[in-house]
């Protein structure tokens, strides 16, 4: 390679990394694997290497890739948050433990840990009480993610015992279990979101939501794994994490001291295939210096430490061939590919089908029948093709043509700008679109009907349920001489969706499946806007207005309301006795017009009656302190929150000074 041509590469390979650097720390939304993505960088180390008077400070392979975001405050790391060096060959790692040996001119003792596939985060504690929590960010400083990290179950609030430092942090890996993920994603899916690509960015997605109340719901759990301060415990990395966990905190019983290389060697070897038992995502083993003494005498390179190293497991990968593709049709009309392979054994399950995930994942590994693709298991759990073995491709192949027009029902398939996925607008005569809406419309958190989606299809089978409407017209007539029915569960299904008829206008918003709408973005619409009325009068700005809805979100509800079949369903379902307007909201007085609050600490009252008298006198009260936040009511032992507050310069008050903002004496 020429030094021109060396030029040429490190620029395309630099733009290359930082976009897939963008879609993994900024978007959640990887496309290449870990390993591609390594592959990328160990490219541009090397032509860097060959040739010197390349490397810029700006060049990724001189960075720790970021996590930063402008919704929380930065905090700078008082120990940086360095990354690892990682390798995928046991020739390299006996390479680290000769450079290891060389520098302590002696036999060193390893502590291997599983490489935990979440997101780190750092924990400051104060006399034994978590004091803040914050991410990697940039190595140097981090986001404050205190709030949410305080409704993880696993992570102590207050240490046990006492012979732990005044001060110290503790740093570990906050990740999604599977059944979490698998959870996670089946909603996502109902409520026509992206679903996450693996639990990694399930987890650091989570971390970093607004609503503290809605990653507490997501299971996130945490190992802790190294430990950091003045007046540790013991003089050894080993020993250290022996005393966090009698203190409380959750470290990986599968860590194990290791003499030698060989018995690190020994140790990856079990866990290569030993680990697709486990309940999360594991994605290789950390190698550790045991010693302090030791990892202060080899120090530190630019990114990452002398003392330590990571060795990544190859994610398991078959190669077969591609039959043929299937097009799926979700309830919101997303179209999904699906690839039909000839059946392959792949991480201990044998593989017929794997996501192909969209148009644009197609053609950027130009994928056509008949070849033979590289499959692998995204998060160990959803099989996905990750590459064509081009060596194979059968002579005279053409280029894939992806669908244009809906196999379920014929309509041409439409695609929003920006949007990865096509989608059917035939939303009311498309049936895996009615039948997705109806299953959304009964399910726990919407409706809360006693059906399962076999009820629903053969109700919709028969005739008797075309929309969500038509579930207030059955009569028990209807479905009593259904096979394997009776009386008894006919009598059943009737009364369940009478009694749906007194759920909330919130909930009943979320289950009319509005693209977009979820959950949390209903509760948030319900309160701003009150009525059903209400929100289909209102505009684009209107809409905005409200918490947590965008642009997109925003031109989903004009459409739906624009739509005479929506607004024809929701006069049907108001005549059936369903809510749609929010409860009575008592309002006192706009003493507090334009203002926002957050509360912390303990007050005289449930923080739930606080909020309510902010609402009644026309304020807001919200989770998290930002620079937007009026003001702080705290109580005793206000927390990180009143830390922020105080950073921010969001003046604080107690509730006397709460009780005269609202002309209330004591």
């Amino acid at each position: 390679m020429t030094a021109k041509q060396a030029e040429q590469r490190a620029a395309e390979l630099r733009q290359i990394i930082e976009e897939h650097n963008r879609r993994y720390y900024v978007l959640n939304r990887p496309v290449i694997s870990d390993f591609q993505y390594d592959v990328l960088m160990q490219e541009l180390a090397a032509i860097e290497k060959k040739f010197p008077h390349l490397v810029t400070a700006a060049s990724p392979t001189q960075r720790v890739g970021s996590d930063i975001t402008k919704e929380f405050v930065q905090v700078g790391h008082k120990y940086p948050m360095l990354s690892l060096s990682n390798t995928y060959s046991i020739e390299e790692l006996r390479e680290f433990d000769n450079r290891v040996r060389k520098g302590l001119d002696g036999e060193p003792e390893y502590v291997c840990e599983l490489k935990f596939d979440g997101t780190a985060i750092g924990l400051t504690y104060l006399d034994g009480r978590l004091h803040q929590a914050v991410t990697r960010g940039d190595g140097q400083r981090g986001d404050d993610v205190t709030v949410n990290v305080r409704t993880i179950p696993s992570i102590p609030q207050q240490l046990r015992g006492n012979d732990f430092p005044h001060e110290f942090e503790i740093r570990g890996e906050i990740y999604m279990p599977f059944l979490a993920f698998e959870r996670l994603n089946r909603e996502r899916d109902m409520e026509g979101e992206q679903p996450f690509a693996n639990p990694r960015n399930a987890a650091a997605g989570s971390l970093k939501l607004l609503d503290s109340n809605e990653t507490a719901r997501r299971g996130l759990n945490c190992f802790l794994y190294y430990l950091l301060g003045d007046q540790l415990p013991a003089d050894n990395h080993y020993e250290c994490l022996q005393a966090a966990k009698r203190w409380g905190f959750t470290v990986s019983e599968h860590t194990r001291k290791c003499p030698s290389i060989e018995a690190v060697f020994d140790f990856i070897r079990y866990w290569e295939t030993s680990r697709e038992g486990l309940p999360y995502a594991t994605d290789g083993v950390v190698i550790k210096v045991n010693s302090f003494a030791h990892q202060r005498r080899l120090g530190f390179t630019a990114k990452s430490p002398r003392w330590a190293t990571s060795f990544k497991f190859k994610a398991e990968q078959a190669v077969t061939e591609l039959l043929s593709v299937d097009f799926q049709v979700g309830r919101t009309g997303a179209v999904t590919p699906v690839a039909n392979l000839a059946p392959v054994l792949l991480a201990g399950t044998t593989v017929k089908r794997a996501s192909l995930h969209n148009a644009d994942q197609m053609s950027l590994l130009d994928i056509r029948l008949h070849d033979w693709v590289k499959v692998e298991k995204g998060g160990e759990i959803i099989p996905k093709v990750v590459g064509v073995d081009l060596n194979r491709r059968p002579h005279g192949s053409e280029p894939f043509r992806y669908i244009t027009h809906c196999p379920e029902c014929g309509a041409a398939l439409v695609r929003d700008e920006g949007e990865a996925k096509h989608y059917c607008p035939n939303d009311a005569h498309c049936p895996p679109q009615i039948l997705g809406k109806i299953a959304h419309f009964i399910s726990r958190k919407a409706m809360n009907i006693t059906a399962g989606e076999a009820t629903i299809e053969l109700l919709f089978r028969n005739g008797l349920v075309k929309n969500i409407a038509d579930l207030y017209t059955l009569k028990k007539e209807d479905v009593e001489n259904f096979d394997k029915w009776g009386e008894k569960s006919a009598e059943n299904l009737i009364k369940s969706i009478a009694d749906s008829t007194g759920t909330p206008f919130e909930r009943v918003l979320f289950a009319l499946g509005i693209r977009y709408v979820g959950e949390t973005t209903a509760r948030k619409i319900a309160a701003a806007l009150r009525s059903i009325d209400a929100l289909a009068q209102a505009d684009r700005e209107q809409l905005l207005a409200v918490d947590e809805v965008g642009e997109r979100i925003a031109r989903s509800i004009l459409a739906y309301f624009s739509d005479e079949s929506n607004r024809e369903i929701i006069a049907r379902l108001r005549a059936a006795g369903l809510q749609f307007e929010a409860g009575a909201q008592v309002r006192f007085s706009d003493a507090l017009a334009g203002m926002s609050f957050v509360i912390t600490g303990t007050l005289s009252r449930p923080r739930e009656e606080f909020k309510a008298l902010i609402e009644a006198h026309g304020g807001s009260a919200g989770n998290t302190v930002s620079p937007k936040t009026t003001y702080l009511l705290s109580g005793d032992k206000g927390g990180a929150k009143l830390d922020t507050a105080r950073k921010l310069g969001v003046k604080i008050i107690d509730e006397e000074a709460f009780r005269e903002l609202i002309g209330v004496k004591n």
